[in-house]
């Protein structure tokens, strides 16, 4: 079953001789619980994507459905809603409160929103992210890849219905992104979460369920795309 469904995504910056396709026609299907990485180069247009995915930024034309909403229908408040209740983002610059503390920062989207917090389900976020010694301290206390497994603890606090991140060890050392990575798969698989990375590295990406090639704003290869109304590789 899809979560997250792309169809016929444009997005275009300029015009005449100075127009840039930053994305042109993109069809893919995510399904629920898939991990899947984008690889591309600078410039192939795989951030562009994120952001459409994640409603940051509207497309030229095309539709994302997420959990089967047309997000890119969704006036400016209802889309800043949806967003904070249904997408978790993970991006390489953390992104973390500094006057917050860790579990402040981790339950943060939650109290913005105006729910409870499930404790006991945050708690197993807490301890499967090896964050329960540090709940106390904040952010400038605490190592990049401690950081980032804060900010993959916040994401997914609030049960998204997507995760979304953003070239997510970009920032670490190699041992590190090892490490980030392979916590981010296993509390993924463990709590059912489907996540979309963005990635240049192609080791990185193999650590996906599958990854997807971009080149110049279109997919080329590791997408579902429909096809008579039928799913293709």
């Amino acid at each position: 079953m899809n979560v997250l469904q792309t169809e016929n995504l444009k997005k275009y910056y300029g015009n005449g001789d100075n127009l840039v396709r930053a994305l042109d026609g993109v069809d893919l299907d995510v399904e629920r619980g898939e991990f899947v990485a984008v690889v591309g180069t600078s410039g192939s247009g795989k951030s562009t994507l994120l952001h459409m995915l994640g409603g940051l930024d509207r497309p030229t034309e095309g539709r994302v459905f997420v959990d089967d909403k047309d997000i890119s229908k969704l006036k400016d408040d209802a889309l800043c809603v949806f967003r904070r209740r249904k997408i978790g983002f993970v991006f390489q610059s953390y992104n973390l409160v500094p006057v917050l503390n860790v579990y402040e920062n981790i339950v943060l989207p939650i109290e913005l929103d105006g729910n409870t917090v499930d404790k006991n389900y945050v708690r197993q976020v807490i301890d499967a992210l090896g964050l329960a010694d540090r709940l106390q301290r904040l952010p400038s206390q605490l190592s990049g890849g401690q950081q980032q497994r804060v900010a993959i603890a916040r994401a997914l606090s609030a049960k998204p219905a997507i995760l979304l991140a953003d070239e997510p060890t970009g920032n670490l050392d190699s041992r590190t992104s090892q490490d980030v990575l392979g916590l981010l798969k296993v509390t993924g698989e463990r709590f059912g979460q489907t996540i979309v990375m963005i990635t240049h590295n192609e080791e990185i990406a193999q650590m996906a369920d599958r990854a997807i090639r971009i080149e110049d704003g279109k997919i080329k290869s590791g997408a579902a795309v429909r096809k008579g109304g039928e799913r293709h590789a």
